[in-house]
């Protein structure tokens, strides 16, 4: 540890980044988090939280407060040429289950997301610096030695490893040299997050849904009084954001003199892109986030792509500091980087169906069925031919403690923590060891299956073994023969 200032360096303080601050201050790593902003961002970009990032954010101790915070959904007003207007629901409503408890997506201002993100930070004893800025950096074999200018001036610092978390226009991936290969989708649009007046806020009101170049989007921003605008624009041209020209552009789309823009909170032009970084880690340096993937709105994946890239490598760089092969760590790019390639193909997919105006989001978007399943980290012993598989997403259950007490299967995972699960076995042929919790759930176990969903969810056998990550995807499935395997594993 002597010669490091901190063990990990996090430069970019969005959702990626507090992400795998938060995960990683839980594990008692040091670390320090900086953004060249000179404030914490104060728009709404990503306001999706989809289901299995709210699984995510369960385990990290914020979802209550992200939900109290936030809200569903409104329902989809769409407003026709000759006066009518239908309602229907943007998102597939489908019931929350036993193996899936978050069933769909909450809607909260990205603004407000990070900030609970920050609250939780400051519980674990760190800040955000703000207005310090990554000048540079070099690397070795033994760290990254990072020059700063903050506040104070510049300072040097040197760490174990380096984490690029500064979004599209990545400083960090542009030092490293990274491809970002990809495509501009022929798309530009302005968000705006707006006080205005004239529109209740029982609906995402939606105008000319038929038409890319008149289309509208008003939609009101749960947690807040704000409405967020969303619009296609001209690829070339300046665009005037104030509120003035966007009541006179609301006016034009929606045929309506009586909606006005009373004040612009934040406002933003862009073009739509699908861009891939080559590689996520080069050496003790790596991307996270929108610095590795950019992608168009469409989905609500970006922000939620974004904090599950750091969910994965949060334990992985705990986990090699603590003394593990640094092999660990190629997993990342591994397991993460097909994921994005996907998630882009899907958001890619919804932008064209919103450009013919029938964009509906089902199941495909809420990330319960991303997993890892033939990865490296992904043992079964024998192989599976039914039920869940290593590498896949563990699912919940309700369980019923020895002592009587209800439990969930999510409420044992949460922590930093390995589990390991046993079905109808004998406790004591897996020996203890730090980190890893094991529970048996049977009729002489610690937990009982009363109601059948834990073994309706994992198909299990008499003997059985599961081994589930700190990321919440099983691991290792064994059966009894095959227990010294996990003793290999851990």
């Amino acid at each position: 540890m002597q010669g490091y200032s901190t063990d990990v360096l996090i430069c970019g303080a969005g959702a990626a980044g507090l992400t795998l601050a938060i995960d990683l201050a839980r594990r008692g790593v040091r670390l320090r988090v900086i953004d060249k902003m000179a404030e914490p961002f104060h728009g709404s970009r990503g306001k999706g939280i989809q289901p299995r990032t709210q699984e995510i954010f369960e385990d990290v101790g914020i979802l209550d407060r992200i939900v109290a915070r936030g809200g569903e959904y409104p329902p989809h007003r769409e407003y026709h040429t000759d006066g009518s207007c239908t309602e229907s629901d943007l998102m597939e409503r489908r019931g929350a289950t036993p193996s899936e408890p978050y069933h769909i997506p909450l809607m909260i201002p990205q603004f407000l997301t990070e900030r609970v993100m920050r609250e939780r930070l400051a519980e674990l004893g760190h800040v955000v610096e703000f207005g310090c800025e990554l000048l540079g950096f070099e690397q070795n074999n033994d760290g990254v030695s990072a020059r700063l200018r903050g506040k104070h001036g510049e300072e040097h610092v040197r760490a174990r490893y380096l984490i690029g978390a500064d979004g599209g226009r990545s400083f960090v991936r542009h030092a490293l040299d990274i491809g970002f290969p990809g495509k501009t989708l022929g798309v530009r649009a302005l968000v705006a997050d707006v006080v205005l007046s004239g529109l209740d806020r029982d609906a995402w009101h939606r105008f000319n849904a038929e038409s890319m170049q008149a289309q509208i989007g008003l939609c009101p921003l749960a947690g807040t009084e704000l409405f967020q605008i969303q619009a296609p624009i001209p690829l070339e041209g300046d665009i005037d954001l104030s509120a003035d020209a966007l009541s006179a552009l609301v006016a034009e789309r929606t045929g309506r003199t009586d909606i006005r823009v009373e004040s612009v909170s934040w406002a933003s032009a862009y073009t739509m892109n699908a861009r891939l970084a080559d590689r996520y880690r080069v050496d003790r340096v790596f991307l996270v986030g929108d610095a590795a993937h950019i992608h168009p709105p469409t989905g609500g994946q970006g922000l939620n792509t974004s904090v599950q890239d750091s969910y994965n490598l949060g334990w992985k760089l705990a986990a090699v500091i603590a003394g593990r092969s640094d092999a660990l760590l190629d997993t990342y790019e591994e397991e993460r980087r097909p994921i994005a390639a996907s998630v882009l193909g899907l958001s890619t997919d919804l932008l064209d169906a919103a450009k013919r105006g029938n964009i509906r989001r089902g199941r495909e978007v809420h990330q319960l069925d991303v997993g890892y399943p033939g990865g490296s980290l992904a043992v079964e012993k024998p192989p599976r031919t039914s039920g869940v598989r290593a590498g896949d997403r563990a699912p919940d259950a309700p369980l019923r403690g020895a002592g009587g007490q209800p439990k969930r299967l999510f409420d044992l995972l949460i922590g930093p923590h390995w589990t390991l699960l046993g079905f109808e076995v004998d406790r004591d042929c897996v020996r203890p060891r730090a980190g890893l919790r094991i529970h048996t759930i049977g009729s002489r176990g610690d937990l009982t299956d009363d109601h059948g969903h834990f073994s309706n969810a994992y198909a299990l056998s008499p003997g059985d073994w599961v081994l589930i990550r700190p990321d919440g995807y099983i691991g290792a499935m064994v059966t009894s023969g095959e227990v010294a395997v996990l003793d290999t594993y851990v």
